[in-house]
């Protein structure tokens, strides 16, 4: 499938570098070398370098999928909410790091990679907005990584679209 490029994104093709400009960053990305991408006019086409060869057909998806999310990220920008769930369980963003209250007996600080903006509307409420959505991603699983939600009471970090599965206390 190709790829169609929105207006005020600029995608330049070096051999395999591949830049991708918008209005929200810049991405420099190398291309595998199984994959040839041609662009024309306001598309980027995908294809395997041999037709016969499973791998170059994978690769080819794989580099179609990652050039889409650098597309949408420097046009729309990504975005990942968490939420905290608990007595206590409380955020707040401060410049490039994130303080944590989850219960422990000291304060968890989560520092916030270079490209990665957290804002913080509600002490329970996590918003992690960027143009990578790799590393959207990553950073939002570190910082769920450090109080998951349990199955009994449902509290610690969980993703906002996630639902907990609750098991039943134990009977006596």
């Amino acid at each position: 499938m190709p790829i169609e490029l929105p207006s005020g994104v600029e995608v330049a093709i070096n051999g395999q570098n591949l830049n991708v400009k918008g209005p929200k960053g810049l991405f420099d990305y190398t291309i595998n070398s199984d994959v040839l991408i041609t662009k024309e006019d306001s598309t980027l086409v995908f294809n395997p370098r041999n037709a016969n060869n499973q791998k170059h057909w994978a690769m080819a998806g794989t580099m179609r999928a990652v050039t889409g999310n650098m597309v949408t990220g420097v046009s729309e920008g990504f975005e990942k909410k968490l939420e905290l769930v608990g007595v206590g369980y409380r955020a707040q963003a401060q410049g490039n790091k994130l303080n944590l209250t989850l219960g422990f007996s000291h304060p968890v600080v989560h520092d916030i990679p270079e490209g990665v903006t957290v804002e913080t509307p509600s002490q329970t409420e996590i918003i992690l907005r960027g143009i990578d959505k790799q590393v959207i991603g990553q950073t939002a699983s570190e910082i769920r990584a450090y109080r998951p939600p349990e199955p009994y009471k449902g509290k610690g970090v969980k993703y906002a679209d996630e639902r907990i599965i609750r098991k039943e206390a134990k009977k006596t």
